[in-house]
């Protein structure tokens, strides 16, 4: 992570400074992440368990998440057949998904019902 430090102020560097300090010195507090685990899995073992049957299968952290059940976010479903033609411009068409065209909605606005451009 860069920073621009020409950009901060006098207060947001000592602030930034004083960030970074207590971040080195949380850091230095904490033993290596070997050690801790050779710890838990010791402990884990004396108790009669597994670090699996703890943890999960991962070992580390909580139980793995269950993933996403419906689409994903901005992905395409298909292609579908356009349900819907401007009668004045035959290439003007619609699926009925997404932002109504402009051509459609002037047509409403001016009274016509959406029904009159089904196409058949």
């Amino acid at each position: 992570m860069a920073f621009d430090l020409n950009a901060f102020s006098p207060q947001q560097l000592d602030a930034l400074i004083a960030q970074a300090k207590e971040r080195k010195t949380t850091l230095k507090k904490r033993k290596p992440l070997a050690t801790v685990r050779k710890k838990l899995t010791d402990l884990a073992a004396a108790e009669g368990y597994s670090v699996a049957e703890l943890f999960g299968a991962g070992g580390a952290g909580a139980p793995a998440r269950a993933g996403r059940t419906g689409p994903a976010k901005g992905r395409k479903l298909g292609k579908v057949p356009p349900k819907y033609r401007n009668p004045a411009n035959k290439a003007e068409t619609w699926t009925g998904r997404g932002k109504q065209p402009l051509w459609l909605a002037a047509q409403i606005k001016k009274g016509k019902k959406l029904e009159e451009f089904l196409i058949k």
